[in-house]
């Protein structure tokens, strides 16, 4: 059952370091309502307004504290519904498209704000599948944001989306670029993103860097104006490898209890 793989990750990046966890725990530390969920002695919560993640994890290779709260307030929420294959079995949701973030790390001791976003993919099936391949990006601006989602199925199906969200959460389709590639990653992992020409796209700083995953800062041209996007790239083919299977357990430890989850940081009244 997926309630019994279930983790909070988290990921922190940035020039006082490198922080990641992501331990998966089995259903004895799931607990779920109607607005919240913690695992472990994590937790997230809506409270109507805004989304309030209380983080108490540890890190993985190297064993380090990651514990803080993040609050995200939607500057616009929508309730799109995007379905990634023909058989409806994964889709996308772009939850809060426009955000602001709040930050507040006990651990290390660290803090600030800014744009965000937020959204959800979820499934019947697993992954690896349905598709080879994706790669995601959206805009950075502080009035829209504009996503691009190209999608590799493993029949040789492909979706890809451009769409723009708007500051209440409207979203049109727009018109694609080309496809431009950039840089493979250290371990080889393709990836391509949409631009006005190649020129116009480059990779400003890669974030996460794994066998079969890769997070970047791109800087890249949509409809003849600069615009800098978080970028992803996914590869299911690696992802599905035995050598990289055999690798995920030193990112992902298992644990099977955990102590009762518990509120961290300032009160809100």
């Amino acid at each position: 059952m997926a309630t019994n793989h279930c983790a909070m990750n988290v990921a922190l990046t940035g020039r006082s370091g490198h922080r990641w966890a992501m331990t998966e725990r089995d259903e004895s530390s799931l607990s779920r309502g109607a607005r919240d969920i913690s695992i472990g002695p994590s937790r997230m919560s809506w409270n109507g307004q805004s989304l309030v993640a209380d983080i108490d994890e540890v890190t993985a290779p190297i064993p380090r504290r990651l514990r803080g709260r993040i609050t995200v307030h939607p500057t616009a929420l929508t309730d799109t519904l995007v379905p990634l294959d023909l058989g409806g079995h994964h889709t996308w949701s772009p939850i809060a498209p426009l955000a602001r973030v709040e930050v507040k790390l006990d651990d290390p001791e660290l803090s600030w704000s800014g744009l965000a976003y937020l959204d959800s993919n979820f499934g019947r099936a697993p992954l690896a599948s349905a598709f080879t391949h994706w790669s995601w990006s959206r805009t950075i601006e502080p009035d829209r944001t504009r996503v691009l989602y190209d999608v590799t199925g493993r029949r040789d199906t492909a979706t890809s989306l451009a769409l723009e969200f708007d500051r209440h959460g409207h979203a049109r389709p727009i018109s694609a670029p080309p496809v431009v590639n950039l840089p493979s990653t250290f371990w080889r992992v393709k990836r391509t993103t949409r631009a006005d020409t190649a020129e116009q796209a480059r990779v400003i700083d890669t974030w996460e860097d794994g066998p079969f995953y890769a997070r970047s800062l791109v800087e890249t041209s949509l409809g003849g104006a600069p615009v800098l996007a978080v970028h992803e790239s996914l590869s299911l083919d690696r992802f599905s490898k035995p050598i990289v299977q055999a690798m995920l357990p030193f990112r992902m430890p298992r644990r099977h209890h955990a102590p009762r989850p518990r509120a961290i940081g300032p009160k809100h009244q």
